[in-house]
């Protein structure tokens, strides 16, 4: 997904606008962004990703969330939608509205050669702020590649990745494993190459 250009505004004026309106936005520092469409291989990524953790975590105290929560890195004041969410213990919420989460687990972020650098870099060291955080992943849309960090400690995250279609990311904070064959089960990488 895509960020548009910044209007600014307050806190409360952007939760106001978004639990008014069907459109999402970022928002950070007195300035809100708007989030672009997604696109097919996109979509599928986060469907399949998001179906094959919530299958895992059936009748366990996990809560898997795609595409529409929101969530608030409280020490950096970041509102922003992460593609998947998985929170455990209990969701915890900013306010009455519970429509804003403050205690994810694991975040997965399915990026466009547009996103990449952003996700990786500064929006990383936001969630990295978050205490509840335990993994953060970065999956590919356009080919077969995984990006796991996993924290160490409070200042050190351990990083795998892969790009076998026959791999595994293992996910050990929430004891689930996804086939990356699933993961990308009817996207078209043939097409995302040659688009490339």
């Amino acid at each position: 997904m895509q960020l548009q250009a910044a209007r600014r505004c307050t806190t409360d004026e952007y939760l106001a606008l978004e639990r008014s309106h069907p459109e999402r936005h970022q928002y950070l520092a007195g300035e809100m962004f708007a989030m672009g469409g997604a696109s097919e291989r996109h979509n599928l990524v986060v469907m399949n990703a998001a179906g094959e953790l919530r299958t895992q975590l059936k009748g366990r105290p996990c809560r898997t969330y795609a595409n529409d929560m929101r969530v608030k890195v409280a020490p950096t004041g970041l509102y922003t939608y992460p593609d998947i969410v998985v929170v455990c213990g209990g969701p915890r919420f900013d306010d009455e509205q519970r429509d804003t989460l403050v205690n994810p687990s694991v975040l997965i972020e399915v990026v466009s050669p547009s996103t990449e650098a952003y996700d990786r870099g500064e929006k990383f060291a936001h969630y990295r702020r978050l205490e509840s955080l335990a993994e953060y992943v970065l999956i590919a849309q356009d080919a077969v590649h995984v990006e796991h960090y996993l924290r160490q400690s409070d200042n050190q995250w351990l990083l795998s990745e892969t790009d076998r279609l026959d791999g595994m990311l293992r996910l050990p904070s929430i004891e689930c494993e996804l086939a990356l064959a699933e993961i990308y089960d009817k996207v078209d990488l043939v097409g995302a190459a040659a688009a490339g």
